[in-house]
């Protein structure tokens, strides 16, 4: 029997015909070399991810689930299903604190992004330059599909922005790699419509596991599963954005909470001429993001006034009120504001080691200095977010008083860390798995993504 046509809005059409076509578009100079940077740093984040617990759980459980040898697991000598590699790459991304972010969105893109676009253009052998382009498709579809929720309201609703749009990003991805059309974009939408979801939770996932699984893995997963499906035939609702009981009629929190509609039309707006990867974060220190700018702020200060852990009296720390939540006496080192504050502090410097050294949370040193630390919680910088501000106010005691105020974190789009910013830190992230002839070459090999003909080419580098 012949299947009735469905209606399917303009909007739909524009999006899934963009996702079709979007491997066939050129990425302008800047945004191709902005994407290598957050390809870069997200297999870092898989590789100095895989030896933290998330990581080594989440390689244990793809090991018993078996699988075609379709893509590898970074940090590991596994190779197993696109699906599976997704899901452990990505909860090794975020094993850590160290990946991306893209703010106005409220979401972590690159380690459900990067993880799915990489576990398909293996399965696929597609090239480096294809690669590329699906990852910053994948940035834009998923940044507009929270933003089209209302990112902070949705959020403040119980919802989990860093879940739902890199589940759209890493669908999207997926299904330009396979090659797929328009109707079969439209039935990859609607599989990730379908799988959609997560909680605001996951400050209570005391040991992080859970968190990587909802920031990276689940997304990578879910995206990679609704474009395989949708490649073998399975077929779906033609428009999920529209029509009776959509997407947004589900999610629409107005009528609860008196804030404004969803907007779909957000969804398409500026397609392939603002991208959003531009406007994605990378962080300098391995910490939590509320914690990005008064690091930044003591750095500059300790540089420019030699300041000493024992000339410190008080330190007094003001970020947003949604940060201090998210940061104030947390048992984890790196996302512990106090704690991360005394770090820099006594060693001048935060790295990669000590932001997890967790033996130094008990360290008499460490615990006194925090003693002298206080968290306020600044009505006026809760106002400026998404931009994540910070101010840290010290006094010395020979009476001196220091202040510095971050209002463009290094690493931010306002302030962008350079092509050498992002290999030094990726470097120093991945040696100690890879060691410095791998972890150079691997480098290397990103940076000229563009002359790659297989990604697969990658996995003697990425594989430990």
């Amino acid at each position: 029997m012949k299947r009735k046509a469905a209606a399917i809005s303009p909007l739909m059409r524009e999006l899934s015909s963009y996702i079709a076509g979007a491997l066939r578009k050129p990425l302008p100079a800047p945004v191709s070399e902005k994407t290598r940077h957050h390809v870069l740093d997200t297999i870092a984040a898989m590789i100095s991810g895989s030896r933290l617990l998330p990581g080594w759980k989440a390689i244990s459980y793809v090991k018993t689930l078996g699988g075609k040898h379709e893509a590898c697991v970074a940090g590991s000598r596994l190779t197993t299903s696109a699906v599976h590699a997704a899901l452990a790459n990505a909860m090794c991304a975020h094993a850590d604190e160290t990946d991306d972010s893209h703010a106005p969105s409220l979401t972590h893109p690159g380690c459900g992004i990067v993880s799915a676009a990489l576990a398909v253009a293996e399965r696929t052998r597609a090239g480096g330059e294809a690669l590329l382009r699906a990852v910053a498709l994948g940035y834009d579809i998923s940044s507009r599909l929270t933003m089209s929720l209302g990112g902070q309201q949705f959020r403040q609703a119980g919802h989990l922005t860093h879940s739902f749009g890199p589940t759209f990003g890493s669908a999207a991805a997926a299904a330009a790699l396979l090659k797929l059309d328009a109707d079969q974009v439209r039935h990859v939408l609607s599989y990730s419509a379908q799988q959609a979801s997560g909680l605001s939770t996951y400050p209570r996932d005391v040991e992080h596991v859970e968190k990587a699984f909802d920031f990276g893995g689940m997304a990578a997963r879910n995206g990679v599963t609704a474009a395989s499906m949708v490649a073998t035939g399975c077929t779906a609702v033609e428009d999920v954005f529209s029509g009776e009981r959509n997407f947004f009629i589900a999610y629409d929190e107005s009528q609860r909470t008196g804030k404004a509609p969803p907007q779909p039309e957000i969804l398409t707006r500026e397609l392939g001429k603002t991208y959003e990867i531009v406007r994605t974060n990378i962080k300098r220190w391995s910490v939590g993001s509320p914690i990005q700018a008064p690091l930044d702020s003591l750095y500059e200060l300790i540089r420019a006034h030699s300041v000493k852990a024992d000339e410190v009296e008080k330190l007094t720390v003001r970020i947003s009120t949604q940060g201090a939540d998210t940061t104030d006496n947390r048992d984890m080192p790196d996302i512990c504001m106090q704690h991360m504050c005394a770090i820099m502090l006594l060693d001048g410097i935060v790295t990669f080691e000590s932001a997890h050294d967790e033996k130094r949370m008990r360290n008499p040193k460490v615990l006194a200095l925090r003693r002298r630390i206080e968290l306020v919680r600044d009505e006026e910088l809760q106002r400026l977010l998404p931009e994540r501000q910070g101010i840290v106010e010290l006094v010395l005691n020979d009476t001196r008083r220091l202040s510095h105020h971050t209002k463009a974190v290094r690493g931010t789009a306002r302030n962008p860390m350079s092509r050498a910013e992002v290999d030094e830190k990726c470097y120093h992230l991945m040696v100690p798995v890879l060691g410095k002839g791998r972890t150079r070459a691997l480098c290397d090999a990103v940076w000229n993504l563009p002359a790659l003909k297989d990604v697969r080419r990658l996995r003697p580098l990425l594989t430990a």
